[in-house]
């Protein structure tokens, strides 16, 4: 009995080989120093004028940051880049969640590619409202096009900012222009008000929809088919052909109801397949067709005229509210009348007015 006790089960582990080393501490080393070094504003200016990357990623996070001592920084990087900026052609592309958009974009991207061009995707994810973060999955979903040499992905998070688009993708647009990017993409996160936003910053307002999912008359609502130039039904391919036809004949019909674009521009419905390619061309045939237009007739121009006029107020609001919620003074009050507020012993409008006569008070000072 004690000699079968002392013989080793067949049931025990046996040790494995270990598996190599995946990456040279050495150079995991010289990564984390060079991370710390922070270069200027004319390393970071220079670096994205000849088509860095690196530079342009680095300038973005510089103008994402939401740290003070950094604002005047990134100023400077968007001034400096200002002069080799406005050459591209700003596609917004909106679509409720599951609509296909990052596989689409993906497709799209790779097709643009594929003609010469230069692509930058700023994919702009949502925060979460209870630990504030944000997956920034976007590069996984597009793992073909993140490998092209010709293409940029750039996934931010969406913070607090209003319908989910980040509260600095104007100034990324400026920033990719700069490194020669010709072909800007705005994917959203399709929630909200952030068609309003997007149609703000973008020269061509595509909306991704996708049939059989019950919202062909449901999704014609009059303020976000106003502002598309063009509607796509998006996973036209196997048993669904048929409802996208069905899906693009309704929505046609509903487009002649709206009255008629100033910028002279008809939209239109098509179908297309992101994993059958099926229609794709046809996309990017009629946003070039689109550009042609408005360059001829002068839209193009004013519509970004009025687009810069628009995020100069904005920054001004911005900043404003910045400042105001910042201020120590307005820190302590606040808190102060949230509980008088909440309390009933002081009506929000009387709290709100109280902290906007404080905040004059202070302006005086």
């Amino acid at each position: 009995m004690s000699e079968s006790k002392s013989k080793t089960s067949a049931l025990h582990e046996k040790e494995g080989i270990a598996p190599p080393e995946t990456f040279s501490k050495s150079s995991v080393a010289q990564v984390v120093q060079f991370r710390k070094i922070q270069p200027s504003a004319d390393d970071l200016i220079q670096g994205i004028i000849q088509h860095d990357k690196v530079a342009l990623s680095r300038a973005i996070t510089l103008v994402e940051s939401t740290n003070p001592e950094h604002l005047a920084k990134a100023n400077t990087v968007i001034n400096g880049c200002l002069p080799y900026a406005n050459n591209s052609i700003r596609i917004g592309i909106t679509g409720v969640p599951g609509v296909g958009k990052s596989t689409f974009i993906e497709a799209f991207g790779k097709h643009l590619t594929g003609l010469g061009k230069k692509v930058a995707v700023l994919a702009v994810d949502p925060s979460s409202s209870i630990s504030h973060g944000s997956i920034l999955g976007d590069k996984t979903r597009m793992e073909e096009l993140v490998k092209d040499e010709n293409a940029y992905i750039r996934p931010s998070a969406s913070g607090d900012s209003l319908g989910g688009v980040a509260r600095k993708t104007r100034e990324a647009i400026i920033l990719c222009e700069a490194c020669g990017f010709d072909t800007i993409i705005i994917e959203t996160v399709g929630v909200g008000q952030s068609e309003t936003a997007v149609h703000s910053m973008v020269d061509f307002f595509l909306l991704l929809k996708i049939s059989g999912a019950g919202d062909e008359l449901q999704g014609i609502k009059r303020g976000i088919m106003e502002m598309a130039d063009a509607i796509v039904i998006n996973k036209a391919d196997g048993d669904n052909i048929n409802k996208a036809k069905l899906a693009k004949t309704e929505f046609n019909r509903a487009l002649h109801l709206f009255p008629a674009k100033s910028s002279g521009w008809i939209p239109s419905v098509s179908t297309c397949s992101s994993m059958t390619k099926e229609g794709i061309n046809e996309v990017w045939d009629n946003i070039s067709n689109y550009i042609t237009l408005v360059k001829e007739n002068h839209y193009f121009e004013s519509k970004r005229q009025e687009q810069n006029q628009y995020w100069m107020l904005e920054t001004i609001n911005e900043q404003l509210k910045n400042n105001f919620y910042n201020l120590p003074e307005i820190m302590e009050l606040l808190e102060t009348n949230k509980k008088a507020v909440s309390n009933n012993e002081l009506s929000p409008f009387a709290a709100a007015m109280q902290l906007l006569d404080k905040y004059s008070e202070l302006r005086k000072l």
